[in-house]
């Protein structure tokens, strides 16, 4: 046995020859490369919404995001192939990666979009600011990757579904109807046709194209024949290496200081995710080391950062479907080199005008479904009320976020009392937004994992939990603007110490309480 902290030293059986590459290994590619197209299209355009020049965009953000990806699929690729020797077998899946897609909307809306119009600062200065993010982000990866199996079994698994169902609900599922709506004579067609392969389950003949590959052909063309969309090739070919930012990444260390609240629930929910897709390999009958993958995440996103790329990459689902498929470890090597050959050659401009925006808002309303519907499928139907009250958070920071950039537009930038007063005389539904909205992930995991102490009957973690959520409120890293002691009279602070109160005391006296079994609430 090896000392390592990534589990068992290798044992090579019977050395099977492991492929690098099998017919199974195509429709891998469509998964892992043609699906992580969306994601570098969506940050294009968002960081383009917002006023980032393109050079920026498609110069330097896009070959860091790419560099990342192909060092970790071409490592993932590797972790494959000894597995495989290890084994004594051929029949080895690599596991997917790409970008996270839940880590993507928190960054571009919950980091970069308050840093560039609450604080009014240049693009370039908020773009060294999310690199920050996303080094530290994927450093706190690391670190937790050697107790990340302890922090596992302290939080309720439907905790971290219930908050990646309320950032696909008020994030990405909004959006992509949005945005279906207005672009409805071409957004709609794609809507559908998307929707009859991925939920009806239409198929062409012998399933030789996967739903989405379908949709977004359909969608392509489309939209050439509408003219909402153009083949440009300007940048195609044009080498441009990504940059050494390590400067400008430490330059922006002081400014993401406040996002920490932010940061550290998306980056938990990605090693916790990463552990869940080991696990779903192991039990497809690959067994690889969950802190190997959980160093490999973080380790990617911190090389991004370095070099410009600003949202962080992750293990995928889907490892099951396509090991079910035949896919080996060929797949992988292939769409690290594809990343790393686009981000690098302008590929990704001439995808950016090639894919309508509509298109890309229909991938991530199917994602945002499958992530809502995943949160109610895959956890016990006692534990609904968990997700459901898990959400209200979430809905509280995106009414937050449209509030403030409406205001923006007036030139209100803080909400004063008389802002406050204003909108409630208004008749808009404010009281306790702010305070909800600051820290929405964590406040949405808090009242999850106390509905589900409350299901279970463990009331003395609930009191745990509150205690603890007093602290957070205290020092300011939830319900407040900055880090900083909110002070021994704080309301907030005081209501979840009052919480800790009533639920120890239940938990005392638990047993002159009537309590069935079993209590089915719905």
């Amino acid at each position: 046995m090896s000392d390592s902290p990534y589990g068992s030293s290798e044992k090579t059986g019977s050395n099977a020859s492991m492929p690098l590459f099998k017919s199974g290994d195509i429709g891998g590619i469509v998964y892992a490369f043609a699906g992580n197209i969306g994601n570098f299209i969506f940050v294009a355009y968002v960081l383009l919404g917002f006023g980032w020049s393109r050079e920026l965009v498609f110069d330097k953000v896009i070959p860091g995001i790419s560099l990342g990806l192909m060092f970790q699929s071409l490592y993932y690729a590797w972790m494959g192939w000894k597995l495989a020797r290890k084994k004594g077998s051929a029949e080895v899946t690599a596991m997917p990666c790409g970008v996270s897609t839940p880590a993507m909307f928190i960054f571009l809306f919950g980091i970069i979009m308050p840093l560039q119009q609450g604080l009014k600062l240049p693009p370039e200065d908020v773009w060294h600011a999310s690199l920050a993010a996303c080094f530290l982000g994927g450093a706190i990866e690391v670190v937790f990757s050697l107790f990340g199996a302890r922090i596992r079994k302290i939080l309720p698994r439907v905790a971290m579904l219930a908050t990646v169902a309320g950032i696909a609900l008020v994030w990405m599922a909004t959006k992509g109807l949005f945005d279906v709506y207005a672009s409805a004579v071409l957004g709609m067609p794609i809507l559908i046709v998307a929707l009859l392969g991925l939920i009806g389950g239409y198929m062409l003949p012998n399933r030789f194209l996967s739903p989405m590959l379908i949709a977004i052909v359909f969608g392509i063309g489309y939209a050439l024949v509408l003219g909402k969309a153009s083949i440009n090739a300007t940048d195609l070919g044009r080498l441009t290496f990504p940059d050494f930012t390590l400067t400008g990444m430490l330059a922006g260390m002081s400014l993401i200081i406040p996002f920490l609240a932010v940061l550290i629930p998306i980056k938990i929910y990605n090693f916790i995710e990463t552990m869940d897709n080991v696990e779903a390999a192991a039990a497809a009958g690959d067994e690889y080391s969950v802190g190997e993958a959980q160093c490999l995440d973080g380790g990617a996103t911190m090389l991004a950062a370095i070099f410009g790329g600003n949202i962080p990459c992750t293990a995928w689902l889907g490892h099951p479907g396509l090991k079910k498929s035949g896919a080996g470890i060929g797949y992988s090597w292939v769409s690290g080199l594809l990343f790393g050959i686009c981000g690098f050659f302008g590929a990704f401009s001439f995808f950016y005008a090639l894919m309508p925006e509509v298109l890309i808002s229909v991938t991530y309303l199917w994602c945002a479904i499958i992530m809502i519907t995943q949160a109610f499928a895959d956890s016990p139907r006692r534990y609904g009320a968990a997700i459901g009250i898990a959400l209200v958070p979430h809905l509280a920071d995106y009414l937050y976020t449209q509030i403030h950039s409406a205001l923006a537009l007036a030139n209100i930038y803080e909400f004063t009392p008389e802002v406050n007063k204003a909108l409630t005389d208004a008749g808009v539904m404010w009281n306790g937004v702010e305070a909800l909205a600051r820290g929405a992930i964590i406040t949405g995991m808090l009242w999850a994992c106390l509905t589900v102490y409350i299901v279970d009957r463990r009331l003395d973690k609930a009191a745990w939990a509150c205690l603890f959520s007093a602290v957070l409120a205290g020092i300011g890293f939830i319900h407040a603007p900055s880090i900083g002691f909110a002070g021994w009279s704080d309301p907030i602070m005081i209501g979840y110490a009052s919480m800790a109160v009533l639920f120890g005391l239940a938990h005392v006296f638990r047993h002159r309480l009537v309590v069935p079994v079993r209590f089915d609430y719905v």
